[in-house]
């Protein structure tokens, strides 16, 4: 249900009427009407367009672009290394690079060479002085007239120039660099990007040259300098050897070699001692033990000791042969014994001399080991002083070294350098120089001006004519104030209508309700009755003639007083009947709104201005047209179409297809002017609003919106109210409709009913 416990506007009473909001302005199809009914000066506005390009076109400096590429590879050529280019580099710090070279392109020092060898500081195009009509009569006899400015100033002025000719472009991820150059004459801007191209590579190549030969400078500068400095160190390295005795072979001195070798003697000469100990100590053990003393291995080895002991056993063995066959007192067995005794003693003596000699040997071994350990800690003494003093060698032996590799560097650079002066090793080269264009680059094309002009032209008409239409709505969707102002002042001789204070601006619309118990249904194809139309045999749904007190008509009643307020003086008010939902159910309340004014006594006329559907009009003025009655006074547009007088004191205008607002405007003013009407109802228009709809509402005074009972009735309001724009203050009631569709029945014949 409506949501009628909040005011349609919250406008203060004392505030005033609103300004209009902004209309919906124009769809689609209005669009197109309106630029169909201007086609004539749409296009008269589009061919002054075109002959404005054109003209401006022709006025304009024509412009040729020639462009020439090069290849700028970073990575330079290695003239003097095994590769002639570097593997592998940074991508980031080569793009860098190439960019850094497309500036180059551009330094003042290319365009300087440009300018010095094409001689275009001579040009007007570039600076130069244009030749004058004094200029040109000196140049008939010969003469040249005399320079004004300066060479230099002239100079400036064609680098300026050339400046703005030039545009550098570099393709991404590429090495390649598009020198584009435009010119007022094609042949010399193709000119002019060779000789860029050719100046760069020029400047690139002298710039290496001098870069090299400075190079080249600067190391031989300190070529004698790094000479001398390592003679001196290798001089003073050879004298601190000579003070310190530092004499030797490059990897060791003669002490170290020395000292090494003393320790192996006296490590040799210790082991001797042990050796010599270690015998003697054998032989005194064998002694001590009163064993054999020729059994240790010396004596063993020794042919002395090996023919004595031999003679011993062979006594012994004799002895004890004799001392079995003679007696002890024998001569013989004690010369035996004796001679035993004798070699036993001779052999003790030869181990004790051999005793004598290992103690002998005891002592050298010893003495020479002492001699050993004193001279080596002699030479221990000396190596250690000579260790302190090898720091300041190491040092002075680091310097000489550092001198020299310095001195050999900068010695192999400055060769290198000094080939590379006259050696190219920019890897730049010209891979497309440019020709002669064949085609300007602006301003476009004579047929392609005049198709912009043509656009652009026939565009501003469109829209201008546009802005005048919306502009047209907004002041016709206007209070309605204004329209009742305007037609207060045509002479109306009918009888006045009773003047009433208009109604408050916050005023809420009454409700009524049409129900089906307030109804009467007839068939349709029953319209005459003598010749004239009966509004209440339309086939539609009708008030009963018999219920003059009921709800709707009670509303109906208090919707018209409102609208009386409303109105202006002296004027039949107009109320227009708008709604969402089909155009059948709006005309059928239309119908039953102008038949409870009749039943109290009000003349009405009804206007069908639901130009699309006609649905009021196809139902009087179907298969059996009734005859209207023509009213001299009332007519839409240039055809005969009349009001149709009905038996229910009503007049029905019917809609006809080429009607406009202007022309219903104009009808409801010759109706206000002739008063014969005291009421004036408007069937539509239907939703959505187009401009004509909008002109029509900004005529009526009141505004009288039906709903059907099945949409959502406070959406739909919010739809309508938005529709309206600034005529939403004129809705003076709602109705809701709660009527049933009615079954479709065959009529036979006009006797059925």
């Amino acid at each position: 249900m409506l949501a009628y416990d909040q005011p349609i506007t919250r406008s203060k009473p004392d505030a005033g009427p609103k300004p209009a909001r902004p209309s919906a302005g124009l769809n689609v199809l209005q669009l197109v009407q309106l630029l169909w009914r201007r086609k004539t000066a749409i296009a008269a506005a589009g061919l002054i367009g075109a002959c404005a390009a054109i003209a401006i076109g022709k006025s304009l400096t024509p412009k040729y672009f020639a462009t020439s590429q090069l290849y700028v590879d970073p990575r330079e050529l290695q003239l003097v290394d095994r590769e002639l280019t570097p593997r592998s580099q940074d991508i980031s710090g080569l793009a860098m690079v190439v960019e850094s070279q497309a500036r180059v392109i551009t330094s003042n020092s290319v365009l300087t060479h440009v300018i010095q060898n094409t001689q275009i500081d001579r040009d007007p195009e570039f600076g130069g002085g244009a030749n004058g009509m004094t200029s040109n009569l000196l140049g008939l006899f010969g003469l040249e007239a005399r320079q004004t400015k300066a060479p230099a100033n002239g100079q400036t002025a064609a680098l300026d120039a050339l400046n703005r000719h030039i545009i550098v472009k570099k393709t991404d991820r590429t090495f390649i660099v598009d020198i584009d150059v435009w010119s007022e004459d094609p042949a010399k801007a193709a000119m002019l990007a060779n000789a860029i191209s050719s100046a760069y590579l020029i400047e690139t190549k002298n710039s290496q040259s001098i870069a090299a030969r400075r190079a080249t400078s600067d190391l031989s500068g300190r070529l004698k300098e790094l000479q001398e400095r390592l003679r001196t160190a290798e001089n003073t390295l050879a004298v601190y050897k000579a003070q310190n005795n530092f004499v030797g072979t490059q990897d060791t001195l003669i002490t170290d070699q020395q000292l090494l070798a003393s320790n192996q003697r006296l490590a040799a000469a210790h082991a001797a001692t042990l050796d010599a100990q270690a015998k003697l100590d054998q032989i005194e053990a064998s002694r001590r033990a009163a064993s054999d003393a020729g059994a240790i291995p010396e004596a063993l080895q020794s042919p002395t000791i090996a023919n004595l002991r031999a003679q011993y056993a062979e006594a012994r063995r004799r002895l004890a042969e004799m001392t079995s066959e003679l007696g002890p007192l024998h001569p013989s067995l004690r010369q035996m014994g004796k001679q035993v005794e004798d070699l036993h003693r001779t052999v003790s003596e030869e181990i004790d001399r051999y005793a004598q000699s290992a103690k002998n040997d005891l002592t050298r071994a010893r003495d020479y080991e002492t001699s050993l350990t004193r001279s080596l800690e002699a030479q221990k003494r000396q190596s250690v002083q000579l260790s302190q003093a090898s720091v300041r060698l190491r040092e002075l032996e680091r310097d000489v070294e550092a001198s020299r590799d310095v001195y050999q560097s900068f010695l192999k650079r400055s060769r290198e350098t000094e080939e590379q002066e006259s050696l190219n090793t920019s890897n730049a080269r010209i891979i497309g120089e440019a020709t002669v264009p064949q085609r300007r680059s602006f301003p476009p094309a004579v047929s392609l001006l005049a198709a912009i002009g043509l656009v652009l032209g026939a565009l501003a008409a469109a829209m201008w004519f546009a802005a005048l239409e919306l502009l047209s709505i907004n002041a016709a969707a206007a209070p309605a104030g204004q329209v009742a102002a305007e037609t207060a002042t045509q002479p109306s001789p009918a009888k006045p209508l009773e003047n009433k204070p208009v109604a408050p601006a916050t005023e809420k619309p009454g409700i009524a309700r049409l129900q089906e118990s307030d109804m009467i249904r007839t068939l349709g194809g029953i319209l005459a009755t003598g010749g004239i139309p009966d509004l209440t045999r339309l086939g539609w749904p009708t008030l009963r003639a018999t219920f003059p007190l009921t709800t709707f008509l009670n509303a109906m009643r208090d919707m018209r007083d409102a609208l009386g307020r409303r109105a202006a003086a002296n004027a039949a008010p107009v109320v227009a009947v708008i709604g969402q939902g089909a155009s059948r159910d709006r005309s059928i309340v239309t119908l039953n709104v102008a038949l409870a004014a009749a039943r109290d006594d009000t003349r009405v006329l009804v206007i069908d201005a639901d130009h699309a559907n006609r649905l009021l009009s196809n139902k009087l003025q179907g298969p059996r047209k009734p005859e209207a009655k023509r009213l001299g006074w009332l007519s839409i547009g240039s055809k005969a179409q009349r009001a149709i007088k009905t038996k229910n004191n009503i007049d029905v205008l019917p809609a006809i297809g080429s009607g406009t607002a202007e022309a219903i405007r104009k009808a409801i003013a010759q109706a206000r002017a002739s008063g014969d009407h005291d009421l004036i109802i408007i069937d539509g228009p239907a939703l959505p609003f187009g401009t004509d709809d909008l002109k029509l509402i900004g005529v009526a005074d009141g505004l009288i919106v039906t709903l059907p009972a099945s949409l959502d009735i406070n959406g739909c309001m919010d739809d309508i109210i938005a529709s309206l724009g600034g005529a939403e203050r004129k809705l003076i009631g709602v109705v809701i409709n709660e009527l049933h569709a009615a079954p479709v029945q065959s009529v036979r014949s006009a006797q059925y009913a």
